[in-house]
């Protein structure tokens, strides 16, 4: 989490709820993002150009993936800081791959943090992909704002 200067004399110091507010704006997710590298996969060209887009306009180095084994070798190759996976994929969907990052070990990326975005809504579908290994769920159509904030959120958890 990003530190906060001292507050002047007879200021009170912000809360941690103040602090999170903050690296969670636009100038604050910049910082939060910035040089951090981001895998997306999702088998729609146009949903991944927009995801990677929206990322790279934060200042993160964006790599992505098609399918997963696509993501596998992009994983392996370069550990990404986070991982933003589709779930409907055809072939081997985003639970497969979630799976097969949690068996990695924590020193070759197992336990990085990573974000669900699925157009199924549903309380179950969330509950699912918790328990697969996501660290957090998003559903389609997803909110640039939104997407940036749960990234941010993400990235400071790390």
């Amino acid at each position: 989490m990003m530190s906060s200067p001292p507050p002047p004399d007879g200021a009170s110091a912000p809360s941690p709820e103040e602090e999170e507010e903050e690296a969670l704006d636009g100038d604050g997710a910049m910082q939060a993002l910035e040089g951090l590298h981001i895998l997306v996969v999702d088998d729609e060209i146009d949903a991944r150009d927009l995801f990677a887009m929206v990322l790279r306009y934060t200042r993160a180095q964006v790599s992505v993936a098609g399918n997963v084994d696509e993501a596998l070798k992009v994983f392996v190759a370069d550990r990404p800081d986070l991982l933003v996976s589709d779930i409907g994929m055809p072939g081997e969907d985003g639970y497969s791959l979630i799976r097969r990052v949690r068996s990695l070990s924590a020193e070759a990326g197992g336990a990085v943090p990573a974000l669900a975005l699925t157009a199924f809504t549903g309380p179950e579908h969330r509950a699912r992909a918790l328990a697969a290994g996501f660290t957090e769920h998003l559903a389609k159509p997803v909110d640039p704002d939104r997407l940036i904030e749960v990234v941010t959120r993400l990235a400071l958890a790390r």
